[in-house]
């Protein structure tokens, strides 16, 4: 068998770094989230709309590179609990009652990974995957979905300190899957330091011990 020279490994190697060399480590204490990116995103401000028809603001943060999309979009549930106690007052004043002016708070953050999963689900593509995750022990919900146009997408979606985050790496077929992109997704507090905890965070519930 012949002998491959050092040389042209190192060469051939060389060659196939610059698609991966200007990934750079991203990070956003507006939305307190870090993740590794191609390129510097543009960001757009979205409203989002819960399962309980509440509209919420968000941000798109987004690259593209080449064939491949990358995004990390960051909704934003922290006032939701102001607007539905309005809403709910609103409603009763009006004279409703009973469901109708039931307060769907607890279930609208509580089923926000859900209800964010769901909408993924809906699209036209096959499931390939579809488990539990977490980053950082932050729980969430991943999916792989075979697309109608031959591209494939590697989501994962996660809810932390009331803010819903969810990851989308959109490649072509001949493109390898995007862990780089996946695997980097961490959260920050607001000195912007990294968060890992000791053991599973649930949005909703008292956070876990730091282990930094």
């Amino acid at each position: 068998m012949p002998r491959i020279p050092l040389l042209a490994i190192g060469l051939s190697l060389f060659l196939s770094l610059p698609a991966w060399a200007q990934w750079t480590e991203y990070e956003n204490r507006t939305d307190f989230f870090s993740i590794s990116l191609p390129g510097e995103p543009k960001v757009r401000e979205i409203t989002y709309r819960t399962e309980y028809s509440q509209v919420l603001p968000g941000h798109v943060y987004s690259v593209e590179n080449g064939p491949n999309r990358y995004s990390v979009t960051v909704v934003d549930y922290t006032g939701l609990e102001r607007l539905e106690a309005e809403r709910v007052t609103a409603c009763r004043a009006g004279g409703g009652d009973g469901d109708l002016c039931n307060n769907h708070y607890n279930a609208d953050v509580r089923g926000a990974l859900i209800h964010a999963t769901w909408s993924f689900l809906q699209r036209d593509a096959k499931v390939t995957h579809y488990v539990y995750t977490n980053a950082d022990r932050v729980e969430g919900h991943e999916l792989h979905l075979a697309n109608s146009d031959k591209t494939r997408t590697y989501v994962s979606i996660y809810m932390h300190e009331n803010r819903l985050y969810i990851v989308d790496g959109t490649v072509s077929a001949s493109s390898p899957p995007p862990l780089v992109f996946q695997q980097s997704m961490g959260f920050l507090d607001k000195e912007g330091k990294r968060i890992r905890y000791d053991t599973t965070y649930s949005n909703g519930f008292a956070p876990p011990r730091r282990v930094r």
